[in-house]
């Protein structure tokens, strides 16, 4: 192996191919065994089984240096969390949570912790199941404002009294805090696994070294820029709310090193609650980027360095407060992929569209909460079938287990199954969705938010497109966003769309 020398801002000798790998690589193990506490310690299934949740590690200027690999909306959008939290001057021992989409957040029911290092910054990001909102679940199908989503969080400092006050106006307390409490856990651990990093190796080397691995990452990114054409590629595609289409437009120029990304055009904030922040637009952008230009690369906040996104301040992506941003963080940042992924494609060879949508699924009462994300069909691309019953894009979360869902929820599992032949045709096949029917095993409501309904998930290069999803209570349709009382026995069937084709 070759072993360069280079000499840091500190002084220190870094032996690239060997040292700042060792460094990297323990980095990354912390983040990733800090994501093994909280679900290994979490109480809910959405956590727990599902694991919806994401761990990372900043360095003291709130950079992203080392990640977890977990949810790709949580993970691209903690940056501008971390940057409201320091902006408050959090002191050692501290712990730090926010909620707030309008402060470093995404959507309420993503609490977002973040405490000191001795070398930056550790932060999580889970779904929780119910933070308070006008519906069990906290996720809404037609929310209008951010206070009927549930309790908001600006940058606060956490201890014992606060998690008390917060899980008070919340459904499921002993679950709410036992969730945060796994957060909670997993800071712990990055605090104690940090310092015996630095007393091995050094604290000044361990800065270095994540300095470094910020700069590697730029670099490589923008040497993958460099090759794709140079141009301006422009997409559009629409969301399905429910008082009609909403416009997503997208123009992607490509200037050497760099990439520009804007929404001009794009429709004005809406009153239900597709809107987001540009936190997650910005994460949808940097999750395509880094796709098809370096997906091997370790996804620091370097590989995010040279990619620029703008909106319209009030637009669908960029939205203003008090606007609901429930379905935003979920749903409209699947369609950013879409679209931004359909505007490179003018440029390369991009993948065909994948189902677009988590089909979210939300049951509960004052005793219980359940929340999930269905499964469908991944686009094909050129040398591969799409795969079937996959979480598509921005959501990387498993499928509970049934037999935990039923230990633990009034709810029974009618049916689970591939949803033969909705894969669109091609040269290579689009995946599969998937058929899940639940039913309640006691009064409860249901909220359901979903895309892909009318518009089906394209094809590309002349594949065919996908098959669009479907939604049943007893047999009879549901619109894609809707919330119902739900009697004993009530049964709700999704059947989640599948992904488009590639080629003739």
């Amino acid at each position: 192996m070759v072993v360069r020398e280079r000499v840091d801002p500190h002084g220190l000798d870094l032996r690239i191919d060997v040292q700042l790998q060792i460094v990297g690589s323990l980095l990354q193990a912390i983040a990733e065994e800090m994501g093994a506490v909280l679900v290994r310690s979490a109480f809910s299934a959405n956590i727990k089984e599902r694991h919806d949740c994401s761990t990372a590690l900043f360095d003291e200027r709130g950079r992203m240096i080392a990640q977890a690999e977990h949810i790709p909306v949580h993970l691209g959008a903690m940056p501008d969390a971390v940057a409201a939290v320091i902006s408050h001057d959090p002191a050692p021992g501290e712990v730090w949570a926010v909620n707030d989409p309008y402060t470093g957040g995404t959507h309420l029911p993503d609490i977002t912790l973040v405490s000191p290092t001795e070398v930056g910054f550790s932060v999580s990001r889970a779904h929780h199941a119910d933070v308070g909102g006008r519906e069990p679940g906290s996720m809404p199908a037609g929310s209008h404002t951010l206070d009927e989503e549930g309790v908001v969080i600006p940058p606060t400092r956490l201890d014992d009294a606060v998690i008390e006050d917060l899980v008070a106006r919340m459904r499921s307390p002993e679950e709410r805090r036992g969730d945060l409490r796994a957060q909670l856990a997993a800071h712990r651990l990055a605090e104690r696994r940090i310092s015996e990093l630095c007393e091995r190796r050094g604290r000044a080397r361990v800065v270095a070294a994540m300095a470094e691995l910020y700069a590697y990452s730029e670099r490589r990114m923008r040497a993958g820029i460099a090759a794709l054409p140079d141009g301006r590629f422009e997409s559009d595609d629409v969301l399905e709310a429910i008082d009609g289409e909403l416009m997503l437009r997208v123009a992607v120029t490509i200037a050497g090193d760099a990439v520009s990304i804007d929404f001009a055009g794009t429709s004005p904030q809406h009153d239900g609650n597709l809107n987001c922040p540009l936190s997650v637009a910005r994460s949808a952008c940097f999750y395509v980027v880094r796709v098809l230009v370096d997906p091997d690369l370790s996804a620091s906040g370097g590989a995010f360095a040279p990619v620029c996104v703008r909106a319209p301040a009030g637009c669908l992506v960029n939205a203003r407060s008090p606007a609901a941003v429930a379905a935003g963080n979920v749903e409209t940042s699947s369609r950013i992929v879409d679209v931004v992924m359909r505007a490179f494609g003018e440029a390369i060879e991009v993948p065909a569209q994948g189902q677009g949508t988590m089909n979210n699924v939300t049951f509960g009462n004052d005793r219980f909460t359940y929340y999930e994300t269905i499964g469908g069909g991944q686009g094909a691309c050129p040398r591969a079938d799409g795969p079937s019953g996959v979480h598509v894009a921005m959501s990387n979360t498993l499928s509970t287990p049934v037999e935990a869902l039923e230990l633990q929820y009034p709810l029974r599992v009618r049916r689970y199954a591939l949803r033969l032949r909705t894969g669109g045709s091609g040269r290579r096949h689009g995946g599969d969705g998937v058929v899940r029917e639940l039913e309640a095993l006691e009064a409860c409501r249901l909220s359901l938010i979903s895309e892909r309904r009318v518009r089906a998930p394209r094809g590309e290069r002349g594949g065919k497109p996908g098959a669009p999803g479907r939604n049943f209570l007893n047999g009879e349709p549901l619109p894609a966003k809707a919330t119902r009382d739900l009697a004993e026995g009530d049964v709700v069937t999704i059947e989640t769309p599948g992904g488009g084709g590639f080629g003739r």
